[in-house]
């Protein structure tokens, strides 16, 4: 974490389409981000989707994004 500005290393990615996927993901919208080293070496990223569940997505479709601790609690509640 960075303790001067108060944000933590990425967990957050915003969405910025969901060409394809209209049902799991919405354009401009901030999903949570779980750690799949895997999947990112073949171009995904593991979000918590529309379902309340991860699943993996082609990572072109997100961008990820450093949140403010007090942003973070209020997207994990």
């Amino acid at each position: 974490m960075n303790n001067q500005t108060g944000e933590a290393k990425a967990s957050f990615a915003l969405c910025i389409s969901s060409e394809g996927y209209p049902a799991s993901f919405e354009k401009w919208k901030v999903y949570r981000v779980l750690p799949d080293a895997s999947a990112a070496r073949r171009g995904y990223i593991r979000i918590i989707d529309e379902s309340g569940e991860d699943y993996l997505y082609p990572a072109k479709h997100f961008v990820t994004i450093r949140v403010p601790l007090a942003a973070q609690k209020a997207l994990m509640a």
